[in-house]
């Protein structure tokens, strides 16, 4: 058995290790930080064992065997939503997963991106509609969806029609992070080669995928997030099964031909993409989607319903006005 690798903090630098007094990672260590990743893939891309092995906990069951003669009919798409209380680096963090078990499995899947986009519209609708509240409610939790994991099928070709489409229609609403689901079905030639192939329809079709680069201001983060761009889609190989030997417990996922351990940066990208979901980037995901995505949002809506800053600032004046002439008649 090969030895464990070393801890995913050793790739990255300290900067990012550990978090600044200023930063929203550091004021969210005591009292908790509220955190909800969706996760978005076809039937059998392994989502159940990536949540698992994300949490290293059993948050959901295996599934029972399926009915036979049932098994040709496609269920509708759901969400089904788990909760997990983590620490990760001494932050608290309350984790919601939305996970979408019916996406892409029929032969229509329009409903499947209309039901997506409403989802994740109606949570930017519930915080527009608790700002407008004159008393809001402390203990409001936000439901904003600050990342949504895509697992793309190991074609061996490139992205389908049905990739692009759900990227290109969700991108504006959510932080997208593309990954290669069962990636150990490909040599390494050939995952380099449909890396290559996927993210060449990325840049073709201009799918807003996330982009780790987004904030230029510091330019030492900078560097590292350009290094982070080279791996998307990240290559994910997960598993349950946990094994002891002298180097301590590895997670190691078995085959005829031999094993992968998941936490190698050398065989999959896992470790990296947990480190980035649960640690170095989380308060960039976060905030990118308040002020940039939720923002942008906000401010379509209330242009179309009639309702900008301008008139607000028409409002104000009219209600200024109606007070002073209520005094004049007093």
């Amino acid at each position: 058995m090969a030895p464990s690798a070393p801890s995913i903090n050793s790739t990255m630098s300290s900067r990012m290790a550990t978090a600044r007094p200023s930063s929203y990672r550091h004021k969210s260590e005591k009292r908790g930080m509220t955190y909800n990743i969706m996760l978005v893939g076809q039937a059998g891309l392994g989502r159940r064992t990536f949540l698992n092995t994300l949490c290293e906990r059993a948050v959901i069951a295996s599934p029972d065997a399926p009915n036979p003669e049932t098994a040709n009919v496609a269920d509708p798409m759901k969400f089904d939503t788990y909760e997990v209380a983590m620490e990760e680096e001494g932050t608290r963090i309350s984790l919601t997963v939305i996970d979408t078990p019916g996406f892409g499995d029929g032969l229509d899947n329009t409903s499947c991106f209309k039901q997506l986009q409403d989802y994740i519209e109606a949570q930017f609708d519930e915080v527009l509609v608790e700002e407008s509240r004159v008393k809001r409610n402390r203990r409001y939790r936000d439901h904003r969806i600050h990342v949504l994991v895509y697992f793309i099928a190991p074609t061996g070709h490139s992205l389908r029609e049905l990739d692009i489409e759900l990227i290109r229609r969700l991108g504006e609403y959510v932080n997208i992070i593309p990954v290669i689901g069962r990636a150990d079905s490909f040599t390494v030639e050939e995952l380099d080669a449909f890396r290559a192939n996927v993210m060449r329809d990325i840049v073709y079709y201009k799918l807003p995928v996330y982009n780790f680069c987004w904030d230029e201001t510091d330019s030492e983060a900078l560097v590292e997030n350009r290094e982070i761009m080279d791996h998307i889609p990240f290559s994910v190989v997960t598993c349950d099964e946990v094994f002891d030997n002298e180097y301590g417990s590895v997670r190691i996922r078995r085959y005829p031909w031999g094993t992968i351990e998941i936490d190698d940066e050398a065989q999959c990208d896992f470790a990296l993409l947990r480190y980035i979901l649960l640690n170095s980037h989380i308060a960039d995901l976060i905030n990118y989607t308040e002020d940039m995505l939720y923002e942008n949002y906000r401010t379509k809506k209330l242009e179309v319903g009639g309702y900008g800053e301008n008139d607000e600032e028409e409002d104000d004046e009219e209600e200024d006005q109606a007070l002073g002439a209520a005094k004049k008649q007093e």
